[in-house]
Protein backbone atom coordinates (compact mmCIF):
# COMPACT_ATOMS: atom_id res chain seq x y z
CA UNK A 1 0.00 0.00 0.00
CA UNK A 2 2.84 2.41 0.75
CA UNK A 3 4.05 2.26 -2.83
CA UNK A 4 0.57 3.21 -4.10
CA UNK A 5 0.29 5.94 -1.47
CA UNK A 6 3.50 7.72 -2.46
CA UNK A 7 3.86 6.81 -6.15
CA UNK A 8 2.14 9.92 -7.58
CA UNK A 9 3.85 12.27 -5.14
CA UNK A 10 7.24 10.68 -5.80
CA UNK A 11 6.70 10.73 -9.56
CA UNK A 12 5.62 14.38 -9.73
CA UNK A 13 8.31 15.75 -7.43
CA UNK A 14 10.93 13.62 -9.15
CA UNK A 15 9.95 15.16 -12.50
CA UNK A 16 9.97 18.72 -11.13
CA UNK A 17 13.22 18.38 -9.21
CA UNK A 18 15.11 16.38 -11.83
CA UNK A 19 14.02 18.79 -14.57
CA UNK A 20 15.23 21.84 -12.70
CA UNK A 21 18.47 20.12 -11.70
CA UNK A 22 19.16 19.03 -15.28
CA UNK A 23 18.41 22.45 -16.73
CA UNK A 24 20.28 24.58 -14.22
CA UNK A 25 23.44 24.16 -16.34
CA UNK A 26 21.39 25.41 -19.31
CA UNK A 27 20.45 28.61 -17.48
CA UNK A 28 24.02 29.03 -16.21
CA UNK A 29 25.37 28.75 -19.77
CA UNK A 30 22.75 31.17 -21.13
CA UNK A 31 23.72 33.72 -18.50
CA UNK A 32 27.46 33.28 -19.10
CA UNK A 33 27.07 33.50 -22.89
CA UNK A 34 24.96 36.67 -22.81
CA UNK A 35 26.80 38.43 -19.97
CA UNK A 36 30.40 37.24 -20.22
CA UNK A 37 30.72 36.35 -23.93
CA UNK A 38 31.52 33.24 -25.99
CA UNK A 39 35.07 32.81 -24.68
CA UNK A 40 33.96 32.52 -21.04
CA UNK A 41 31.01 30.38 -22.19
CA UNK A 42 33.45 27.97 -23.85
CA UNK A 43 35.52 27.70 -20.66
CA UNK A 44 32.39 27.23 -18.55
CA UNK A 45 31.05 24.56 -20.90
CA UNK A 46 34.15 22.35 -20.87
CA UNK A 47 34.65 22.94 -17.11
CA UNK A 48 31.08 21.87 -16.36
CA UNK A 49 31.47 18.78 -18.56
CA UNK A 50 34.69 17.84 -16.78
CA UNK A 51 32.99 18.27 -13.40
CA UNK A 52 30.15 16.01 -14.60
CA UNK A 53 32.65 13.30 -15.51
CA UNK A 54 34.34 13.55 -12.11
CA UNK A 55 30.89 13.60 -10.52
CA UNK A 56 30.58 9.99 -11.66
CA UNK A 57 33.63 9.25 -9.51
CA UNK A 58 32.02 11.15 -6.66
CA UNK A 59 28.87 9.03 -6.68
CA UNK A 60 31.01 6.00 -7.60
CA UNK A 61 28.60 3.05 -7.92
CA UNK A 62 25.65 5.46 -7.87
CA UNK A 63 22.18 5.63 -6.44
CA UNK A 64 20.84 2.72 -8.52
CA UNK A 65 23.43 0.47 -6.89
CA UNK A 66 22.74 1.90 -3.43
CA UNK A 67 18.95 1.57 -3.67
CA UNK A 68 19.08 -1.99 -4.98
CA UNK A 69 21.91 -3.12 -2.67
CA UNK A 70 21.23 -6.52 -1.11
CA UNK A 71 24.36 -6.81 1.07
CA UNK A 72 24.79 -6.00 4.74
CA UNK A 73 26.29 -2.59 4.01
CA UNK A 74 24.50 0.00 6.13
CA UNK A 75 23.71 3.62 5.29
CA UNK A 76 26.53 5.05 7.42
CA UNK A 77 29.04 2.99 5.48
CA UNK A 78 27.63 4.26 2.20
CA UNK A 79 27.92 7.83 3.52
CA UNK A 80 31.55 7.45 4.58
CA UNK A 81 32.40 5.87 1.24
CA UNK A 82 30.81 8.86 -0.47
CA UNK A 83 32.91 11.34 1.52
CA UNK A 84 36.03 9.49 0.39
CA UNK A 85 35.07 9.51 -3.29
CA UNK A 86 34.07 13.17 -3.11
CA UNK A 87 37.46 14.10 -1.68
CA UNK A 88 39.16 12.20 -4.50
CA UNK A 89 37.13 14.30 -6.98
CA UNK A 90 38.81 17.46 -5.77
CA UNK A 91 42.28 15.93 -5.81
CA UNK A 92 41.81 14.82 -9.41
CA UNK A 93 40.52 18.15 -10.70
CA UNK A 94 43.53 19.93 -9.18
CA UNK A 95 45.83 17.38 -10.83
CA UNK A 96 43.95 17.78 -14.13
CA UNK A 97 44.27 21.58 -14.39
CA UNK A 98 47.97 21.40 -13.48
CA UNK A 99 48.54 18.69 -16.11
CA UNK A 100 46.71 20.74 -18.77
CA UNK A 101 48.64 23.89 -17.87
CA UNK A 102 45.54 26.09 -17.73
CA UNK A 103 45.73 29.73 -16.72
CA UNK A 104 44.87 30.60 -13.13
CA UNK A 105 41.50 31.98 -14.26
CA UNK A 106 40.52 28.89 -16.27
CA UNK A 107 41.84 26.54 -13.57
CA UNK A 108 39.84 28.37 -10.88
CA UNK A 109 36.61 27.92 -12.85
CA UNK A 110 37.33 24.20 -13.31
CA UNK A 111 38.04 23.66 -9.59
CA UNK A 112 35.05 25.68 -8.35
CA UNK A 113 32.55 23.98 -10.65
CA UNK A 114 33.96 20.60 -9.62
CA UNK A 115 33.47 21.57 -5.97
CA UNK A 116 29.86 22.43 -6.80
CA UNK A 117 29.36 19.01 -8.38
CA UNK A 118 31.12 17.39 -5.43
CA UNK A 119 28.41 18.74 -3.12
CA UNK A 120 25.85 17.24 -5.49
CA UNK A 121 27.63 13.89 -5.25
CA UNK A 122 27.54 14.08 -1.45
CA UNK A 123 23.83 14.84 -1.47
CA UNK A 124 23.15 11.88 -3.73
CA UNK A 125 23.97 9.37 -0.99
CA UNK A 126 21.27 10.97 1.18
CA UNK A 127 18.93 10.88 -1.82
CA UNK A 128 19.56 7.15 -1.93
CA UNK A 129 18.38 6.85 1.66
CA UNK A 130 15.22 8.80 0.81
CA UNK A 131 14.54 6.61 -2.20
CA UNK A 132 15.07 3.35 -0.31
CA UNK A 133 12.42 4.52 2.14
CA UNK A 134 10.02 5.35 -0.72
CA UNK A 135 10.46 9.10 -0.19
CA UNK A 136 11.70 10.06 -3.63
CA UNK A 137 9.65 13.25 -3.42
CA UNK A 138 12.14 14.56 -0.83
CA UNK A 139 14.85 14.24 -3.46
CA UNK A 140 12.69 16.30 -5.83
CA UNK A 141 12.19 18.99 -3.19
CA UNK A 142 15.93 19.20 -2.54
CA UNK A 143 16.71 19.44 -6.26
CA UNK A 144 14.05 22.14 -6.65
CA UNK A 145 15.39 24.29 -3.81
CA UNK A 146 18.99 24.06 -4.99
CA UNK A 147 18.14 24.73 -8.62
CA UNK A 148 15.74 27.65 -8.17
CA UNK A 149 17.71 29.50 -5.51
CA UNK A 150 21.02 28.68 -7.20
CA UNK A 151 19.92 29.93 -10.63
CA UNK A 152 18.55 33.19 -9.20
CA UNK A 153 21.73 33.86 -7.21
CA UNK A 154 24.01 32.97 -10.11
CA UNK A 155 22.17 35.18 -12.61
CA UNK A 156 21.79 38.16 -10.26
CA UNK A 157 25.43 38.13 -9.14
CA UNK A 158 26.79 37.59 -12.65
CA UNK A 159 24.64 40.36 -14.15
CA UNK A 160 25.63 42.79 -11.39
CA UNK A 161 29.34 41.96 -11.22
CA UNK A 162 30.20 40.25 -14.54
CA UNK A 163 32.38 38.09 -12.33
CA UNK A 164 32.05 34.40 -13.26
CA UNK A 165 34.11 33.13 -10.33
CA UNK A 166 32.01 35.01 -7.77
CA UNK A 167 28.84 33.71 -9.43
CA UNK A 168 30.02 30.09 -9.14
CA UNK A 169 30.92 30.62 -5.48
CA UNK A 170 27.34 31.77 -4.84
CA UNK A 171 25.83 28.47 -6.07
CA UNK A 172 28.37 26.55 -4.01
CA UNK A 173 27.18 28.35 -0.86
CA UNK A 174 23.51 27.67 -1.69
CA UNK A 175 24.15 23.98 -2.38
CA UNK A 176 26.16 23.59 0.83
CA UNK A 177 23.45 25.20 3.00
CA UNK A 178 20.62 23.06 1.57
CA UNK A 179 22.73 19.91 1.86
CA UNK A 180 23.36 20.63 5.54
CA UNK A 181 19.93 21.97 6.50
CA UNK A 182 17.67 19.72 4.40
CA UNK A 183 19.39 16.61 3.00
CA UNK A 184 21.39 15.59 6.04
CA UNK A 185 18.84 16.57 8.69
CA UNK A 186 15.94 14.78 6.95
CA UNK A 187 17.92 11.66 6.12
CA UNK A 188 19.08 11.23 9.74
CA UNK A 189 15.48 10.38 10.64
CA UNK A 190 15.57 7.40 8.27
CA UNK A 191 18.68 5.47 9.25
CA UNK A 192 20.32 4.36 12.45
CA UNK A 193 23.32 6.66 12.88
CA UNK A 194 24.59 4.45 15.73
CA UNK A 195 25.09 1.48 13.40
CA UNK A 196 28.51 -0.10 13.63
CA UNK A 197 30.88 0.88 10.88
CA UNK A 198 33.10 -1.77 9.32
CA UNK A 199 36.08 -0.54 7.34
CA UNK A 200 35.92 -3.73 5.31
CA UNK A 201 32.37 -2.90 4.19
CA UNK A 202 33.38 0.62 3.17
CA UNK A 203 36.34 -0.66 1.17
CA UNK A 204 34.26 -3.47 -0.29
CA UNK A 205 31.98 -0.87 -1.88
CA UNK A 206 34.92 0.18 -4.04
CA UNK A 207 35.31 -3.42 -5.17
CA UNK A 208 31.66 -4.38 -5.68
CA UNK A 209 30.74 -1.05 -7.24
CA UNK A 210 33.78 -0.70 -9.51
CA UNK A 211 32.16 -1.83 -12.74
CA UNK A 212 29.07 0.29 -12.05
CA UNK A 213 31.32 3.31 -11.46
CA UNK A 214 33.47 2.57 -14.50
CA UNK A 215 30.56 2.32 -16.91
CA UNK A 216 28.96 5.50 -15.53
CA UNK A 217 32.28 7.36 -15.74
CA UNK A 218 32.99 6.17 -19.27
CA UNK A 219 29.38 6.83 -20.28
CA UNK A 220 29.66 10.51 -19.36
CA UNK A 221 33.06 10.65 -21.06
CA UNK A 222 31.45 9.35 -24.26
CA UNK A 223 28.97 12.22 -24.22
CA UNK A 224 31.74 14.76 -23.74
CA UNK A 225 34.56 13.24 -25.81
CA UNK A 226 34.06 15.75 -28.67
CA UNK A 227 34.50 18.63 -26.22
CA UNK A 228 37.99 17.47 -25.27
CA UNK A 229 38.98 17.19 -28.92
CA UNK A 230 37.61 20.69 -29.47
CA UNK A 231 39.58 21.88 -26.42
CA UNK A 232 42.77 20.62 -28.08
CA UNK A 233 42.23 21.64 -31.71
CA UNK A 234 39.68 24.47 -31.81
CA UNK A 235 38.82 27.76 -30.07
CA UNK A 236 36.78 28.54 -26.96
CA UNK A 237 34.15 30.12 -29.25
CA UNK A 238 33.60 26.82 -31.10
CA UNK A 239 33.50 25.06 -27.74
CA UNK A 240 30.71 27.39 -26.67
CA UNK A 241 28.73 26.77 -29.88
CA UNK A 242 29.06 22.99 -29.51
CA UNK A 243 28.01 23.31 -25.86
CA UNK A 244 24.91 25.28 -26.91
CA UNK A 245 23.73 22.95 -29.69
CA UNK A 246 24.31 19.80 -27.63
CA UNK A 247 22.35 21.18 -24.68
CA UNK A 248 18.89 20.16 -26.03
CA UNK A 249 20.04 16.54 -25.92
CA UNK A 250 19.69 16.89 -22.17
CA UNK A 251 15.91 16.85 -22.61
CA UNK A 252 15.95 13.28 -23.89
CA UNK A 253 18.31 12.10 -21.15
CA UNK A 254 16.07 13.79 -18.63
CA UNK A 255 13.06 11.85 -19.90
CA UNK A 256 14.99 8.63 -19.28
CA UNK A 257 15.46 9.62 -15.64
CA UNK A 258 11.75 10.41 -15.33
CA UNK A 259 10.87 6.99 -16.67
CA UNK A 260 13.45 4.78 -14.98
CA UNK A 261 13.78 6.06 -11.39
CA UNK A 262 10.18 5.46 -10.25
CA UNK A 263 10.33 1.93 -11.71
CA UNK A 264 13.66 0.79 -10.24
CA UNK A 265 12.09 -1.13 -7.38
CA UNK A 266 9.48 -2.64 -9.76
CA UNK A 267 12.24 -3.77 -12.12
CA UNK A 268 14.19 -5.25 -9.21
CA UNK A 269 11.12 -7.14 -8.01
CA UNK A 270 10.39 -8.49 -11.51
CA UNK A 271 13.96 -9.72 -11.69
CA UNK A 272 13.93 -11.27 -8.21
CA UNK A 273 10.66 -13.10 -8.91
CA UNK A 274 11.95 -14.12 -12.37
CA UNK A 275 9.03 -12.44 -14.16
CA UNK A 276 11.06 -11.86 -17.30
CA UNK A 277 8.06 -11.35 -19.57
CA UNK A 278 6.81 -8.49 -17.37
CA UNK A 279 10.33 -7.08 -17.21
CA UNK A 280 10.67 -7.02 -21.00
CA UNK A 281 7.16 -5.63 -21.42
CA UNK A 282 7.95 -2.75 -19.06
CA UNK A 283 11.25 -2.14 -20.85
CA UNK A 284 9.66 -1.98 -24.30
CA UNK A 285 7.01 0.36 -22.94
CA UNK A 286 9.70 2.74 -21.67
CA UNK A 287 11.67 2.49 -24.94
CA UNK A 288 8.55 3.22 -26.98
CA UNK A 289 7.93 6.36 -24.96
CA UNK A 290 11.54 7.42 -25.43
CA UNK A 291 11.43 6.85 -29.18
CA UNK A 292 8.31 8.99 -29.40
CA UNK A 293 9.94 11.75 -27.39
CA UNK A 294 13.13 11.44 -29.44
CA UNK A 295 11.31 11.75 -32.77
CA UNK A 296 9.34 14.76 -31.52
CA UNK A 297 12.45 16.46 -30.13
CA UNK A 298 14.40 15.78 -33.35
CA UNK A 299 11.70 17.32 -35.56
CA UNK A 300 11.25 20.32 -33.30
CA UNK A 301 15.02 20.70 -33.01
CA UNK A 302 15.56 20.67 -36.76
CA UNK A 303 12.85 23.18 -37.62
CA UNK A 304 12.77 25.39 -34.53
CA UNK A 305 15.83 24.54 -32.45
CA UNK A 306 18.52 26.82 -33.82
CA UNK A 307 16.32 29.96 -34.11
CA UNK A 308 15.16 29.49 -30.51
CA UNK A 309 18.64 28.71 -29.20
CA UNK A 310 20.07 31.62 -31.17
CA UNK A 311 17.54 33.97 -29.61
CA UNK A 312 18.11 32.60 -26.10
CA UNK A 313 21.91 32.74 -26.26
CA UNK A 314 22.11 35.80 -28.55
CA UNK A 315 24.30 33.85 -30.99
CA UNK A 316 23.76 33.20 -34.71
CA UNK A 317 23.18 29.44 -35.02
CA UNK A 318 21.29 29.39 -38.33
CA UNK A 319 23.88 27.14 -40.02
CA UNK A 320 23.67 24.42 -37.36
CA UNK A 321 20.16 22.93 -37.85
CA UNK A 322 21.49 19.68 -39.33
CA UNK A 323 24.10 19.45 -36.59
CA UNK A 324 21.35 19.70 -33.97
CA UNK A 325 19.23 17.06 -35.74
CA UNK A 326 22.06 14.51 -35.69
CA UNK A 327 22.82 15.31 -32.05
CA UNK A 328 19.20 14.69 -31.00
CA UNK A 329 18.96 11.42 -32.93
CA UNK A 330 22.23 10.26 -31.38
CA UNK A 331 21.04 11.33 -27.92
CA UNK A 332 17.86 9.28 -28.33
CA UNK A 333 19.88 6.16 -29.17
CA UNK A 334 22.25 6.74 -26.26
CA UNK A 335 19.40 7.35 -23.83
CA UNK A 336 17.89 3.97 -24.69
CA UNK A 337 21.33 2.51 -23.96
CA UNK A 338 21.31 4.11 -20.50
CA UNK A 339 17.91 2.55 -19.77
CA UNK A 340 19.27 -0.86 -20.72
CA UNK A 341 22.37 -0.16 -18.63
CA UNK A 342 20.30 0.76 -15.55
CA UNK A 343 18.36 -2.50 -15.80
CA UNK A 344 21.57 -4.51 -16.25
CA UNK A 345 23.04 -2.78 -13.18
CA UNK A 346 19.93 -3.77 -11.22
CA UNK A 347 20.49 -7.33 -12.44
CA UNK A 348 24.17 -6.92 -11.45
CA UNK A 349 25.51 -7.55 -14.95
CA UNK A 350 28.20 -4.89 -14.91
CA UNK A 351 31.33 -6.61 -16.21
CA UNK A 352 30.02 -6.90 -19.76
CA UNK A 353 28.97 -3.25 -19.72
CA UNK A 354 32.48 -2.27 -18.68
CA UNK A 355 33.83 -4.01 -21.77
CA UNK A 356 31.28 -2.23 -24.00
CA UNK A 357 32.21 1.17 -22.59
CA UNK A 358 35.94 0.54 -22.80
CA UNK A 359 35.59 -0.35 -26.49
CA UNK A 360 33.35 2.63 -27.16
CA UNK A 361 35.56 5.07 -25.24
CA UNK A 362 38.67 4.06 -27.19
CA UNK A 363 36.76 4.40 -30.46
CA UNK A 364 35.36 7.79 -29.33
CA UNK A 365 38.82 9.08 -28.40
CA UNK A 366 40.23 8.12 -31.79
CA UNK A 367 37.23 9.26 -33.83
CA UNK A 368 36.80 12.59 -32.06
CA UNK A 369 40.43 13.60 -32.36
CA UNK A 370 40.63 12.52 -36.01
CA UNK A 371 37.32 14.03 -37.17
CA UNK A 372 37.65 17.28 -35.18
CA UNK A 373 41.19 17.77 -36.48
CA UNK A 374 40.06 17.08 -40.08
CA UNK A 375 36.57 18.58 -40.19
CA UNK A 376 36.35 20.97 -37.22
CA UNK A 377 32.85 21.20 -35.68
CA UNK A 378 31.34 18.97 -38.40
CA UNK A 379 33.79 16.26 -37.36
CA UNK A 380 32.68 16.52 -33.73
CA UNK A 381 29.07 15.87 -34.76
CA UNK A 382 30.02 12.91 -36.97
CA UNK A 383 32.12 11.30 -34.24
CA UNK A 384 29.39 11.88 -31.64
CA UNK A 385 26.74 10.24 -33.84
CA UNK A 386 28.88 7.18 -34.64
CA UNK A 387 29.81 6.49 -31.01
CA UNK A 388 26.20 6.85 -29.80
CA UNK A 389 24.92 4.53 -32.54
CA UNK A 390 27.56 1.93 -31.72
CA UNK A 391 26.71 2.14 -28.01
CA UNK A 392 23.02 1.54 -28.72
CA UNK A 393 23.69 -1.47 -30.97
CA UNK A 394 26.03 -3.16 -28.51
CA UNK A 395 23.79 -2.59 -25.49
CA UNK A 396 20.65 -3.82 -27.20
CA UNK A 397 22.33 -7.03 -28.41
CA UNK A 398 23.89 -7.76 -25.01
CA UNK A 399 20.71 -7.00 -23.05
CA UNK A 400 18.52 -9.28 -25.16
CA UNK A 401 21.06 -12.10 -24.95
CA UNK A 402 21.38 -11.84 -21.15
CA UNK A 403 17.64 -11.65 -20.43
CA UNK A 404 16.79 -14.45 -22.84
CA UNK A 405 19.53 -16.63 -21.37
CA UNK A 406 18.40 -16.08 -17.79
CA UNK A 407 14.77 -16.66 -18.75
CA UNK A 408 15.68 -19.91 -20.48
CA UNK A 409 17.71 -21.13 -17.50
CA UNK A 410 14.88 -20.31 -15.12
CA UNK A 411 12.30 -22.08 -17.26
CA UNK A 412 14.53 -25.16 -17.46
CA UNK A 413 14.98 -25.24 -13.68
CA UNK A 414 11.20 -24.95 -13.19
CA UNK A 415 10.59 -27.79 -15.63
CA UNK A 416 13.18 -29.97 -13.91
CA UNK A 417 11.69 -29.27 -10.48
CA UNK A 418 8.23 -30.11 -11.89
CA UNK A 419 9.47 -33.51 -12.98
Amino acid sequence: MINDQYFAKNFIWNIVGTTLNAFNSLFFLICVTRVNGLEDAGIFSIAFSTACILYMLGIYSGRVFQVTDATNTNDREFIINRFITSFIMILLIVFFVILKGYSLYKASIFILICFYKMLEALSDVFYGIFQKNNLLYKVGISYTLKALIGIVCFVVINVLTHNLILSIISIIVISLLITLLYDIINSRKLYNYTDNIKISNILNLFKTGFFTFAISFLGVYLLNAPKYAIDVFLSEDIQAIFGIIIMPATVIGLCAQFLIHPYLITILNFYKTKEFKKLKKLLYKIILYLLGIGVLCSLLGYYLGTPILGFIYNVDLSQYSTHLLFILIAATLYTISTILSSILITMRHTGVQFIIYIINSIIALLLCNFFVYKFSLNGAIIAFFITMLLCFILFYIIFIKIVNKEQLLFERSVNEDGK
